[in-house]
């Protein structure tokens, strides 16, 4: 990899003027809602919305008033299990990418893959993506967080690396991203509700990033910062819990 495999994104057209705009949003967003004190509940109800827009994106037919109460399906349920610890890998990300994206995994698919295939990639192809995911996480960039976790998002999403459970391990590791490196370390934005609001969009430029060509890559990134836009409006500090 170069010094900064990531530095070319930002010289591409309306990429940085719209990812400054997202991230002074979501500053003022939090820092205005900031005013009254954040609880932990508030964390829980992001990563609960967050967890039923996940699922719903990976399949699930629950309602999100049927995973508050616990009642959702099997994907729900699987979703809810990695936001449960989701937070806790925030260390791990920074220090061990491979672990903590084989944790994710292994939380996301336990239960509807054998153990052996938890947290392990497919094959080896795949495995060097994973490898070279690792190694872009841990390389300093000029970057904005941002842009990191939006490339994070569709690399893992369009490799599918493991077995099963790809975009949910995908939006997961994202959102931990937007953790860590200090846009969102309260993890009060929703950014898996701001792709369910724009599933459509969501969908065909993750398409469009697979194929590989630039454009789709210029596509994608600019899609990302609408779409975490999307995510801070469907904030709990936004939205109160119905």
């Amino acid at each position: 990899m170069s010094a900064d495999p990531l530095a070319w994104l930002t010289t591409l057209e309306g990429v940085p003027s719209a990812y400054a705009a997202t991230r002074d949003g979501i500053d003022v967003m939090l820092r205005d809602r900031g005013l009254r004190r954040t609880s932990p509940e508030t964390t829980a109800e992001s990563l609960l919305r967050g967890a039923h827009a996940t699922a719903v994106l990976e399949g699930s037919a629950s309602t999100l008033a049927e995973v508050r109460e616990g009642a959702g399906d099997q994907v729900a349920q699987d979703a809810v299990r990695v936001s449960t610890e989701l937070l806790s890998l925030t260390p791990l990300l920074a220090r061990s990418p491979l672990q903590a994206l084989a944790r994710i995994h292994a939380l996301a698919a336990a239960g509807s893959l054998p153990d052996e295939q938890l947290g392990r990639p497919r094959d080896a192809v795949s495995a060097d993506r994973l490898r070279g995911l690792a190694e872009l996480l841990t390389m300093p960039t000029s970057a904005p967080a941002l842009l990191v976790a939006a490339v994070v998002h569709a690399d893992l999403a369009t490799a599918a690396p493991f077995a099963s459970h790809n975009g949910m391990v995908a939006r997961a590791t994202e959102r931990l991203l937007l953790v860590g490196r200090g846009v969102d370390e309260k993890s009060l934005v929703v950014p898996e509700a701001g792709h369910l609001a724009l599933r459509a969009a969501y969908e065909s430029n993750l398409r469009g990033y697979a194929d590989g060509a630039a454009a789709g890559v210029h596509a994608w990134v600019l899609y990302a910062a609408e779409a975490y836009a999307a995510g801070a409006e469907a904030s709990p500090l936004r939205r109160p819990a119905e």
